[in-house]
């Protein structure tokens, strides 16, 4: 595959310093780690972005470049200081990771990682004008930096208190919330910087009893590997979440550098998508103002079939307009038609199901009123710039945690299903109190707040542009560029 070359000078030593970043491979995780490089890069570092082969294969797929996606650089258009590396994660690039979700963990575990530092060990020519920029599920990035010789910079991109609790989860264990048969479900009072939270809003990781999977493996291997990164990254909002980042950062550098969003909070200029996207902009042109709701459950996570047709007995049920992204492996790759019988001609006329779209073009779309959304952070920061209220139905990871503020903290959404099970009359009584009338009034005067402050945090002189400017300064020290 055709690369381009880190910025050199004539006798090939590196006129910038040199960052190395690392997403982890979900959708959900690559696209703020590219939109970070692109902003490391405008600040005068020269990036080498590590992507696996397969996240490549399909956003080259995504585009229809068939023969060609080989030689695809993601980052050929964006006029940035990029080189694109592809690793192996252990699998063959036709091996199905949704369908074998656990099997693909394990190799994220125990096989992605050796390929990285193969890979860093022949790219890191000075570490003395390096670091490393991984996201904190890469499993052991604190231990590759150290073998390098580099500082290491942990990427966290879900919000401050979903790392906090995950931070502690040994006081969680301890106090029997957490790693054990039956878990307490009191109020839990004793995370530094957690006021109080409820049992069903930790992460759904630490929800579950048995803690034996890849993924709680990954989890316990990464914030291990968290307390010996240098700095901890963060796209989240100081004012959104204070107390959380404050007791954090007494113990460690942690920037909160949110949101991280393309240039504009409009199409990214570097193609992150892994499905080819639909353009919905015709069908919403020819809908009323604030009359579609938008459903999506994002990139990752799965939908159980019953719940999805609850769910969209709802959707009938409330008469509203909707577009809805009905990924083709919702519920599973072996069901690529999950969606009651009937429902494409009883919602004829006031609804559009697409496989796939730009949700920053659609969620700013005029004729957009509501989201139903599964409660991934991206999803979250892009519907509260874009000013639309959403209706919470988390999956799975941080989504219950999100909820929480979401619903409670910002009250700029409702929860749908919050104790479990998800019922065709509540969504319908959901979908059209966040539609219509004086609930989804309040929603929208409450999201136009919180968009406001992520504005002003994104803003010069802001509080995440400070910390990011400040977080660049240390770097360059680090590197001697200062």
């Amino acid at each position: 595959m055709a690369q381009k070359a880190v910025s050199a000078n004539g006798t090939g030593g590196r006129t910038k310093p040199h960052a190395v970043v690392i997403p982890f491979p979900l959708q959900g995780h690559v696209i703020p780690a590219v939109h970070l490089a692109l902003r490391l890069a405008a600040r005068g570092f020269a990036i080498t972005f590590v992507n696996t082969e397969s996240v490549h294969q399909q956003m080259a797929g995504a585009l229809g470049l068939g023969v060609d996606q080989d030689r695809y650089d993601i980052f050929a258009g964006a006029g940035a200081d990029v080189r694109y590396e592809l690793v192996s994660d252990g699998f063959p690039l036709g091996f199905d990771r949704s369908l074998n979700h656990d099997q693909f963990m394990e190799g994220v575990l125990h096989v992605l990682p050796a390929h990285v530092e193969e890979l860093l060990r022949r790219l890191v020519v000075d570490p003395a004008s390096t670091f490393l920029v991984a996201d904190t599920f890469f499993v052991s990035p604190a231990t590759l930096a150290r073998k390098l010789g580099v500082p290491c910079v942990s990427f966290w991109t879900q919000p401050a208190l979903s790392f906090a609790l995950y931070h502690h989860m040994d006081l969680l264990a301890k106090h029997g919330h957490f790693r054990c048969e039956v878990p307490r479900k009191d109020t839990i009072t004793y995370i530094p910087g957690v006021p109080e939270i409820e049992p069903h809003e930790l992460t759904s990781f630490l929800q579950e009893t048995d803690t034996s999977s890849a993924a709680h493996r990954i989890i316990f291997k990464s914030f291990e590997e968290s307390r010996g990164a240098d700095y901890v990254l963060c796209n989240t909002v100081e004012e959104l979440e204070p107390s959380a980042i404050a007791a954090l950062r007494a113990e460690k550098p942690f920037y909160a550098v949110g949101p991280i969003f393309p240039a504009g909070f409009s199409r990214s200029a570097v193609a992150t998508s892994m499905w080819a996207e639909s353009d919905c902009s015709s069908w919403l042109d020819a809908q009323p103002a604030g009359s579609v709701l938008y459903i999506s459950f994002g990139s990752y996570a799965h939908v159980t079939k019953k719940d999805l047709h609850e769910i969209a007995g709802g959707v009938l049920a409330s008469g509203a307009r909707f577009l809805w992204v009905m990924r083709p492996d919702i519920v599973s790759s072996e069901d690529p038609d999950p969606l009651p019988e009937g429902f494409a001609a009883a919602s004829a006329g006031r609804g559009l199901v697409v496989p796939w779209c730009c949700q920053v073009e659609v969620l700013s779309h005029a004729a957009v009123g509501g989201f139903l959304t599964h409660c991934g952070w991206n999803s979250v920061l892009e519907s509260v710039w874009a000013g639309v209220p959403m209706l919470c139905f988390p999956l799975v990871s941080e989504q219950p945690t999100n909820r929480r503020l979401v619903a409670r903290e910002w009250r700029v959404g409702v929860p749908i299903g919050d104790r479990g099970a998800v019922f065709t009359d509540e969504v319908r009584a959901r979908i059209e109190g966040v539609m219509s009338g004086k609930e989804g009034e309040e929603l929208r005067q409450a999201v136009k707040k919180v968009r406001a402050t992520l504005e002003a945090a994104a803003a010069p002189g802001g509080s995440s542009q400070r910390s990011f400017d400040q977080f660049v300064d240390e770097l360059m020290r680090r590197c001697g560029r200062r």
